[in-house]
């Protein structure tokens, strides 16, 4: 049996907190999981909820940390890592859900092992993979590396199941980010590690919305294109980029950060229409 901890920052998130640990429970395949739901100090009804289906799911492996405090995805997330026992590291947001067959079909390929995977993620929201990546017809699989991810982050963390040994030596999520700080955590990985993505969408996220400036944290533009600018810098300073391929990729994004709002209006009208 495939052992998996599974990492889960909670809060406020009474209204879809309960589809997300169905869509754990109801994975199909032998897996056990050990679910950690981290409260980051919820002011609604969150941690009722997640005390209830506890008591009610008691075959599931679920610990529930409080913090008294709002600390933040990152911290919290790095609670999760710290705590975890199992082998393999999966993420989950309270407010998405795996489809059935996830887990199943991630794990395929670090069972096969071709082509060595280290970390996987996997489309959401019925997307496909894009430029730059491009997929493997036979595998389905797209490599992700540095540069890969500098024109485009490709992997939302809710998609993601990691090696623990990759924590164990790359270390944690930057906890002085709250923003962009999942990129940054790959950005790191893909040092020494191979990603891929399965071009399959298999989790829904924020509700099946578009997250760059619609849902989450990502709705936040601004912010968001600092923490891309501050790994941008971390890359470049760290002599994983020289100084020309800093300077394209900094004017890359910033015409992406001034078109981003015209996309968004695009899109909206698409919609209302």
């Amino acid at each position: 049996m495939i052992e998996i901890s599974v990492i889960i920052p909670l809060y406020n998130a009474e209204n879809t907190i309960t589809a997300t640990l169905d869509s754990v429970r109801n994975q199909i395949g032998n897996f056990c999981f050990e679910i950690f739901i981290i409260n980051d100090a919820s002011t609604d009804k969150s941690n009722e909820i997640v005390e209830k289906y506890k008591i009610e799911n008691q075959n599931l492996n679920i610990k529930i940390l409080q913090l008294e405090s709002n600390k933040g995805v990152s911290v919290v997330r790095n609670i999760g890592l710290k705590n975890a026992t199992k082998d393999y590291i999966a993420f989950l947001d309270a407010d998405d859900c795996w489809f059935p067959e996830k887990t199943k079909q991630q794990m395929a390929f670090f069972i096969e092992k071709y082509p060595k995977i280290d970390g996987i993620a996997c489309c959401r929201n019925n997307e496909t993979v894009g430029f730059p990546y491009r997929v493997n017809p036979k595998t389905n699989l797209a490599s992700i590396s540095l540069k890969k991810m500098l024109i485009r982050n490709i992997c939302p963390t809710p998609t993601v199941i990691l090696k623990k040994e990759i924590i164990d030596n790359i270390g944690l999520f930057n906890e002085d980010m709250r923003h962009a700080e999942d990129s940054n955590y790959w950005l790191r990985i893909s040092e020494k590690y191979n990603l891929f993505i399965l071009d399959k969408s298999l989790v829904t996220t924020g509700g099946g919305k578009k997250s760059f400036g619609v849902s989450g944290l990502s709705a936040d533009l601004t912010e968001m294109e600092k923490g891309f600018q501050k790994n941008l810098k971390e890359m470049y300073h760290s002599n994983r980029i020289n100084w020309v391929e800093y300077f394209l990729f900094f004017i890359f994004a910033k015409i992406k950060y001034f078109s981003r709002p015209l996309r968004l209006l695009f899109l909206k009208n698409n919609t209302n229409g």
